[in-house]
């Protein structure tokens, strides 16, 4: 099954993607309410779909699959890690700590983009993107999503969609010498879409040893920039859920993004292997597409610079454990 969200005229319809039309969830159900429910629910719904109250695909404009809870971005690739480091640190490694456990940055759920986007950009030179395949959870009887094991943790993936963690790396760069972020070099936008495909649909892909080993390609301006497969994550998807509810929860709704993938899955790999800025980064107009097997494609251009308020630098302010005319105080 596909899960999508979509504009028609004034509408926004939200339902299944059959062949080449759109139909409306029964009941007036929304995408919401369908990860809710569940994988098995969502089966039954799609078995009393209303063909007659469908669409052509080709009429209606494609929205973001879902509103997320809560986005999780994770950075699940070893051979990515290796080769970015250098463009946004100077030094290519991949540190011990990557081994232990699968690192993840929480962004922001407030600026998804949808294929099809012109995707407005801060003031930066560096402009990149990252291509990923995330997870959409889903809701589970009887499970409240909280320090799950790996096999209750697969039950909660719902599906999965296409993922492009836009990013300006020299933002990014320099907040991450603080020792915090990524923060606003990643803030401005991520792209989901063009749909959720449910996980069964992805089980023929799995791997002996549980990974998807689907090809993901990324493509600027029509030229194949790199390509990967998912299996060459450092950790299957589940893996990735039972850590996000480690002493935590995972809801229906949350979205987790594998990471990038490795071999040339974003631009500042490549910088960081050859050592300039080669391919170019991304200037406006500039068509970015990214393809996953058995899930679709996401394409978005890239639309001009946006100026921001400048932003003031700290005070120089005195570290007086006082205040002016305030007597010490033990």
């Amino acid at each position: 099954m596909r899960i999508a969200r979509w504009v028609d005229g004034a509408d926004i319809g939200e339902g299944f993607v059959d062949g080449d039309s759109v139909i409306p969830f029964p009941d007036g159900l929304r995408v919401a309410e369908v990860l809710a429910q569940g994988l098995a629910a969502a089966s039954a719904l799609f078995a009393r779909r209303d063909a007659a109250a469908g669409r052509p695909l080709a009429d209606v404009r494609l929205l973001a699959p879902l509103v997320p809870a809560s986005i999780r971005d994770f950075v699940a690739f070893e051979e990515h890690v290796e080769g970015v480091s250098a463009s946004v640190d100077g030094k290519s490694e991949v540190v011990p700590e990557w081994y232990e456990a699968p690192t993840f940055y929480f962004t922001n759920p407030h600026t998804v983009r949808a294929t099809g986007d012109v995707v407005a950009i801060p003031e930066t030179q560096r402009l990149d993107v990252e291509l990923e395949l995330a997870a959409v959870i889903g809701g589970v009887p009887g499970s409240d999503g909280e320090n799950l094991d790996a096999t209750d943790a697969a039950s909660h993936i719902f599906g999965y969609t296409v993922m492009n963690d836009w990013s300006a790396r020299d933002l990014q760069s320099r907040e991450m010498k603080v020792r915090l972020g990524p923060a606003k070099g990643k803030d401005f936008a991520m792209t989901l879409g063009p749909w959720i495909v449910t996980a069964d649909e992805l089980e023929p892909y799995l791997d002996a040893d549980g990974f998807l080993a689907v090809r993901a390609e990324l493509f600027v301006n029509g030229e194949l920039i790199g390509a990967d497969l998912v299996s060459n994550m450092g950790w299957p998807f589940p893996e990735l859920v039972m850590y996000a509810a480690r002493n935590s929860v995972v809801v229906p709704g949350d979205v987790l993004g594998s990471g990038t993938v490795g071999n040339g899955g974003c631009l500042g790999e490549l910088w960081g292997r050859r050592g300039a800025l080669d391919p170019r980064p991304l200037e406006p107009g500039d068509e970015v597409r990214m393809v996953i097997e058995g899930v679709g494609e996401i394409v978005n251009v890239v639309g001009e610079r946006v100026t921001a308020p400048a932003v003031p630098r700290a005070r120089a302010r005195s570290r007086a454990r006082t205040r002016a005319g305030v007597p010490d105080r033990p």
